[in-house]
């Protein structure tokens, strides 16, 4: 297992000092799981590809500027709509409304 540059990670690299060593079956077990883990990792955050991360922070930060503007707009117009019915009550008697 190699990264993108085709380079081995310290999991792979410590393996094979180790796999040298006797008495290893729990080490190596845990250097497997390591391994396996390290993979995980790499797929998670792009195996050397910074770019995805960013496109979906991106995204994300795209999300939370819409909610907020959507949040102000509807706070305006229900202070709008609400100040036209106050005003309605108020001036009932006024206009002629019963």
């Amino acid at each position: 297992m190699s990264n993108a540059n085709g380079e081995m990670g310290p999991v792979q690299r410590l393996h094979e000092t180790s796999s040298s060593r006797q008495g290893g079956d729990f080490q190596d077990n845990v250097l497997e799981k390591l391994a396996r883990l390290e993979a995980k990792v790499d797929v998670i955050f792009g195996n050397g590809q910074p770019g995805r991360m960013k496109f979906a922070e991106d995204r994300l930060v795209a999300l939370e500027r819409n909610d907020l503007r959507r949040t102000v707009y509807d706070r305006l117009i229900t202070a709008g709509i609400t100040f036209a019915i106050s005003g309605l009550i108020a001036w009932h008697d006024h206009l002629g409304l019963k």
